[in-house]
């Protein structure tokens, strides 16, 4: 159940577009901005990524173009050293945004295809997708930061109050890193249903995918489901950026 080399490196970000309250389709708010972003190797490396810092010493609003690139090629060099980027849901929404802020569609495509996302691996196998706080309970793991989620996370931040932000995205990267570990230490993914029974989903490769391999798998029976989820829901945007 080991990744393809030897170190993890996990990340997340959050954006800078406030979506007012009860918005399911937030893409009419396009482009999002990032405010900050996070990495965190498995030797305990936490990094904060953000713009600025102005001259009044406080992180920008959000990162420029520039600094998304930076941001992107450090990414890229992590890859380079041996890492692997784990993330949850990164390739239908963290890498689509580092894309669209940096301007390096191809990059971040290369980096979201070949990193591992346990989520999307979750929803090509089974047709639904779970949250990360959702899984990480069902691990026996704490979670994600209470009372905060990625739409206050903006608010909080046009307010100034920048550490809580950090220490919330800080804390997304931290739980994503443990998700993948215990995954990999165990052998599945667990979490505990709307019933209140615990559910175990164990990879039919024997291994985690990447998002390359994971979106060659063949669609799952979501005859079942009301209104089930395309696929493209999560990797439309590779064809969008591909110059293919």
């Amino acid at each position: 159940m080991c990744p393809p080399s030897s170190y993890l490196l996990a990340f997340d970000l959050e954006i800078a577009k406030i979506i007012p309250d009860g918005t399911e389709d937030w893409s009419q708010y396009r482009p999002y901005g990032i405010s900050v972003a996070a990495t965190l190797t498995d030797d305990g490396g936490l990094r904060l990524w953000h713009g600025g810092p102005g001259p009044d010493g406080n992180p920008w609003p959000q990162m420029s173009s520039m600094q998304a690139q930076v941001f992107v090629r450090y990414l890229l060099r992590m890859v380079g050293q041996g890492y692997t980027i784990v993330s949850w849901n990164g390739l239908g929404f963290d890498f689509d945004v580092l894309a669209e802020e940096s301007g390096l569609h191809e990059e971040c495509k290369d980096l979201a295809l070949n990193h591992i996302d346990p989520m999307f691996h979750l929803f090509c196998e089974r047709g639904f997708a779970l949250s990360l706080n959702k899984v990480a309970h069902g691990m026996g793991l704490s979670g994600k930061t209470e009372g905060m989620n990625g739409a206050l996370a903006p608010v909080l931040w046009a307010e100034g109050r920048y550490q809580e932000v950090m220490d919330y995205v800080a804390q997304d990267a931290r739980t994503t890193l443990e998700v993948f570990q215990a995954a990999q230490k165990h052998g599945y993914l667990s979490w505990i249903s709307r019933a209140g029974r615990r559910q175990i989903w164990r990879p039919a490769a024997g291994r985690w995918l990447t998002v390359r391999e994971a979106m060659d798998l063949p669609l799952p029976d979501t005859s079942w489901m009301t209104n089930p989820w395309p696929r493209e829901k999560f990797t439309g945007w590779l064809r969008l950026n591909s110059k293919c």
